[in-house]
């Protein structure tokens, strides 16, 4: 047996040939593969895979790295294609010859012309550029994109998209699947930001809610306390009181068919209230965005129901 072969059966293996263990231990410092149950060195040329250079810094990291960025659903390509640089310029820094010039102009041309060469690519390169920018607006993380970014493409795929408003659905995925994550953002948000408005961003969420059939969570009002009182400058020690009389409604059934931003918002003007915060219903309302009259009744309700002690 050639060494080329053993050692693609040492590679292979999956368990002691003494005692038939599976318990393999790895030692990557020395490179041997060794049974824990006998100590038999199975292997003792371990494949290194990983690189052979040092990097101490993110930045040093990145710049030694030889492979591109990962592919990722918020890009229309997938970020599968190359981009040609607008610098003329060579790896010296030196400027180009105007020969060279015009012909990475024409490079260039066409290859922006074959990144989105039929109207789907060109569709979802519009929709990915306006997720882009409601995500920074409305501050998205990058996996909340990258969800809507799939509910989209399955939008596009069903032919959801075709005789409607690409900026309504791509705006009504991202409300989807920030609702479907749990993230503290509402449609009035969303909708102030896009292009459309807001009965038309929530007639398609509904239609995508329909036709891809997709089954969202109930909204907690738990996840908006800490967006209500990090705008309204609440302590962190009321804003565990507002937690508890969640918490409490929630046990009582006292929140149940209730809009949550008013639920968080009566619960952190009570807690204001017993933590000796002043803090009046209207600056509570603005910053959840519902009326002072919601507030008021949901204020009532919480205390009448979960029988509350408000101090005068």
């Amino acid at each position: 047996m050639t060494k080329e072969k053993t050692s693609v059966r040492q590679r292979l293996i999956d368990k002691c040939p003494e005692c038939r263990s599976k318990n393999l231990v790895h030692d990557y410092d020395t490179g041997e593969t060794v049974c824990g149950d006998c100590g038999l060195v199975v292997n003792e040329q371990m494949m290194a895979k990983g690189p052979e250079w040092r990097a101490f810094t993110q930045q040093e990291k990145a710049s030694r790295s030889r492979v591109g960025v990962p592919t990722s659903y918020s890009v229309h390509d997938k970020g599968l294609s190359t981009a040609i640089s607008q610098i003329d310029r060579d790896a010296f820094g030196r400027k180009l010859p105007l020969r060279t010039r015009l012909q990475m102009w024409r490079l260039r041309k066409w290859q922006i012309r074959s990144r989105v060469h039929s109207s789907i690519d060109r569709n979802l390169a519009q929709a990915m550029a306006e997720l882009d920018r409601l995500s920074d607006k409305v501050y998205i993380p990058s996996p909340i994109k990258e969800k809507a970014a799939v509910i989209y493409r399955k939008a596009l795929d069903k032919g959801l998209v075709r005789g409607r408003s690409i900026a309504a659905i791509a705006a009504a995925a991202l409300y989807a699947s920030c609702r479907g994550s749990r993230t503290p953002r509402t449609l009035r948000e969303i909708a102030e930001v896009s292009l459309v408005e807001k009965k038309d961003v929530a007639r398609c969420y509904r239609l995508l809610l329909r036709e891809l059939d997709m089954r969202m969570p109930i909204a907690d009002p738990l996840t908006y306390v800490s967006k209500i009182a990090e705008t309204t400058g609440i302590s962190g020690k009321t804003q565990g009181l507002a937690i508890q009389i969640l918490r409490k409604a929630k046990e009582k059934r006292a929140a149940a068919g209730k809009d949550p931003m008013g639920l968080a918002a009566a619960a952190l003007y009570i807690a204001c209230l017993q933590n000796n915060e002043k803090k009046t219903q209207k600056d509570i309302a603005e910053a959840a965005g519902v009326t002072e009259v919601t507030v008021r009744n949901r204020y009532k309700s919480l205390r009448r129901e979960l029988h509350l002690e408000i101090p005068e």
